[in-house]
């Protein structure tokens, strides 16, 4: 005997089982939730992407403020951590500013001459 929709079935019960949640016929019709589950993967992974870039500029405004608070501008310690071969990236720079402040202050000024 053939069995007739068996591999449609599971594939839209699995799409609806994965809107769960959504609004409106999102999550009750297999049309309107494949196409809500497809848009929502494309946002997902576009702003997986994009959260990287947030945290780069999150870090760079705590960097700033902790080398403001010595009396200098981030593009000048940027330059001197360059010219001076220190190979700390933003994410440790910044977890020193806020965790280790005396650390940080020494990293600025060795980098600075001082």
């Amino acid at each position: 005997m053939r069995v007739k929709g068996a591999n449609t079935r599971k594939r839209h019960k699995k799409v609806l089982k994965q809107t769960k949640g959504f609004r409106y016929t999102y999550h009750k019709t297999y049309k309107r939730a494949h196409e809500a589950f497809m848009h929502a993967g494309m946002y997902s992974y576009k702003h997986r992407r994009k959260r990287l870039h947030q945290f780069r500029r999150l870090w760079i405004v705590r960097i700033n403020a902790a080398v403001r608070s010595l009396g200098y501008k981030y593009s000048q310690f940027i330059k001197a951590l360059k010219d001076k071969k220190v190979e700390l990236n933003r994410k440790m720079l910044s977890e020193l500013a806020i965790h280790r402040p005396q650390i940080f202050e020494q990293i600025v000024n060795h980098v600075f001459d001082k």
